[in-house]
């Protein structure tokens, strides 16, 4: 097995079947100070709440919420693939391409036929993992930089996609029974929104209930200890960016099928977004530290403040701006200690 490259050669191998090699990194305590991190998101969520009904009581309306929720539910499960990948201590610039690229190959290969859907589905979901898979490699195997990895192969899909789809239709639109799913609801809730809480609920439970997910907790915790512990880091580095790229082909899918006739820009929004919610949600840029559920409840704070910006009628400049400042503020709050400032507080109170 061989070490991540910031290991000493000489650091003794470990059995795999070792008692070591089955160790993993204790659950989350309620009221602990990880905990707290991941409980700040929702404090934001409610004072956000608090002040549109103040300022624009109309965004709280259930028309509204019905509205922006399918929006929330693809931000949701893009977050998440970003948020699995800074876990592992990378990051991923390629959503934008993978999401575009996903839509187009729903385009071209059905043809806008009901027959051929599930082809085009299947083949958009393999294309998306497999530029996952590319990304890992390239990473995890050949340690290479991951932001200016994504970042070119980004490019690549990019060129690639645009080539493609300017062989198709510009009217050209996704298969009618998509297109029905995509309006679809159920107990009142778009079937996106369903997607992505199975998927939360799946990848939450996974992470902090399996061994698999605990070990990969600690591979972004510390890689050289969980080496050490026969815990095999590039395995798990590598499908951090195979699982999120499967899941921005899901997203992509989702949204083609939702809006009906994507286009060149439809991944565009999904390039700072997903970074702020999986930030905002309390992934640590330094890697091993994340909750699905907090990064869901970044998703929908972002798409609600979205939304009450758009209603008192800011400029698309203007959300991007915002969007900025909260990575910004984001990343400052992953790395506050949080066990440091519980025992600055406490000591307070006893004084």
């Amino acid at each position: 097995m061989t070490p991540p490259a910031a290991q000493s050669r000489d650091a003794p191998p470990i059995a795999s079947g070792s008692s070591a090699a089955k160790s993993a990194p204790p659950p989350i305590q309620a009221g602990s100070p990880l905990q707290m991190r991941f409980m700040a998101i929702w404090f934001g969520m409610f004072a956000l709440l608090i002040l549109c009904a103040v300022i624009v009581p109309r965004s709280l309306l259930p028309s509204t919420f019905l509205a922006i929720i399918p929006l929330a539910a693809f931000l949701v499960i893009t977050a998440i693939g970003e948020a699995l990948v800074l876990m592992a201590r990378g990051i991923d610039l390629s959503i934008p391409a993978i999401i575009t690229l996903s839509s187009t190959i729903i385009l071209g290969f059905s043809r806008g036929r009901e027959e051929y859907a599930l082809v085009a589905t299947g083949v958009a979901l393999f294309f998306a993992t497999a530029i996952g898979i590319v990304n890992g490699v390239l990473v995890a195997v050949f340690k290479l930089n991951a932001l200016i990895v994504t970042l070119a192969i980004a490019a690549i899909i990019s060129g690639a996609t645009l080539w493609y789809r300017e062989s198709l239709p510009a009217e050209a639109r996704v298969p009618p029974g998509m297109a029905e799913l995509g309006d679809a609801r159920f107990l009142g809730l778009n079937i996106s929104v369903w997607v992505a809480a199975v998927l939360v609920v799946v990848l939450s439970v996974g992470l902090r209930k399996t061994t698999v997910g605990r070990r990969f907790s600690a591979v972004g915790a510390n890689p050289r200890a969980a080496w050490v512990a026969g815990i095999n880091v590039t395995i798990y580095e590598f499908a951090a960016y195979a699982v999120a790229g499967l899941l921005y082909g899901v997203a992509g899918i989702l949204l083609s099928a939702f809006i009906r006739n994507p286009t060149l820009k439809v991944g565009d929004p999904y390039l700072l977004a997903p970074i702020a919610a999986a930030v905002l949600g309390g992934t640590a840029i330094s890697g091993g530290v994340g909750s699905v559920t907090a990064v869901a409840g970044a998703a929908l704070f972002l798409t609600q403040l979205g939304q009450m910006l758009k209603m008192l009628g800011l400029s698309s400049a203007v959300q991007f701006i915002i969007q900025g400042i909260a990575i910004g503020v984001g990343m400052a709050v992953a790395e506050i200690d949080f066990q440091w400032a519980a025992k600055l507080f406490l000591s307070a109170r006893r004084r």
